[in-house]
């Protein structure tokens, strides 16, 4: 008899939980992890690859400038980057050549909800005249 009452009870409140569902009530939807946008091969493998690929203008060589470049930008759901703003830099031309590479890399999107989707993110890359 005790097993019958369970297993009714049961079945009443699976039944109440697949009806609320199938509502689309927003505050029983399900949860999925989301994610920042990333560099395919890992950060280290970007700093390596904006610090050997960098056009180090001639005035910056000269006086040996070094530090960190820090970008603000979007990753499109597509992979692209957009909208990359000079957060902070060491100037004599290094901040616009970080910016220029940036540009033309491919990240990983952020995922929202199991999608695809626009993320704003931000990197700081150390820079030094070589």
């Amino acid at each position: 008899m005790k097993n019958k009452i369970l297993g009714c009870l049961f079945l009443l409140v699976s039944a109440g939980v697949a009806a609320q569902e199938k509502a689309g009530d927003p505050q029983n939807m399900k949860v999925v992890t989301n994610s920042e946008p990333a560099y395919p091969k890992g950060d280290p493998a970007l700093y390596t690859e904006v610090m050997n690929t960098i056009n180090y203008p001639e005035a910056a060589k000269k006086k040996y400038v070094e530090g960190e470049v820090t970008l603000s930008f979007d990753v499109k759901a597509d992979s692209t980057v957009a909208n990359v703003i000079i957060i902070s830099g060491v100037g004599n031309g290094v901040d616009e050549e970080v910016k220029k590479l940036v540009e033309k890399l491919k990240f990983s999107p952020g995922l929202q909800n199991g999608k695809a989707v626009k993320m704003s993110t931000m990197y700081s890359f150390p820079v030094k005249a070589h």
